[in-house]
């Protein structure tokens, strides 16, 4: 019956969209620490990755001109790269004006 067909085409149209999230998602996370250090001259900015069942580990990914690099927030290096970047973001706050 139409009924039946049009719930078969709901149910296969949300399996799809669901997969394509899932693999947005999977390809998008770090599954891995890069070897070498990051200058931090070419940082523009960082994120953090918290391990899930699809990207394995934890990270703070750098974002730089030429994408991403996956870092191990166990290394001081890194976190001390997070704390220059945070107290750059926080003068920056503090100097801006408010706007109303």
């Amino acid at each position: 019956t139409s009924s039946q067909k049009m719930g078969q085409i709901i149910f296969f149209v949300t399996f799809i969209s669901d997969c394509l999230f899932y693999v947005s998602v999977y390809v998008e996370c770090c599954r891995r620490y890069m070897k070498t250090r990051v200058p931090f001259g070419v940082i523009r900015g960082y994120s953090v990755q918290r391990e899930t069942e699809l990207c394995p580990i934890n990270a703070i990914i750098f974002h730089t001109k030429r994408g991403k690099a996956c870092t191990d927030p166990a290394f001081n290096w890194v976190m001390e790269y997070v704390n220059r970047l945070r107290n750059a973001a926080q003068l920056v706050h503090k100097t801006s004006k408010v706007q109303k």
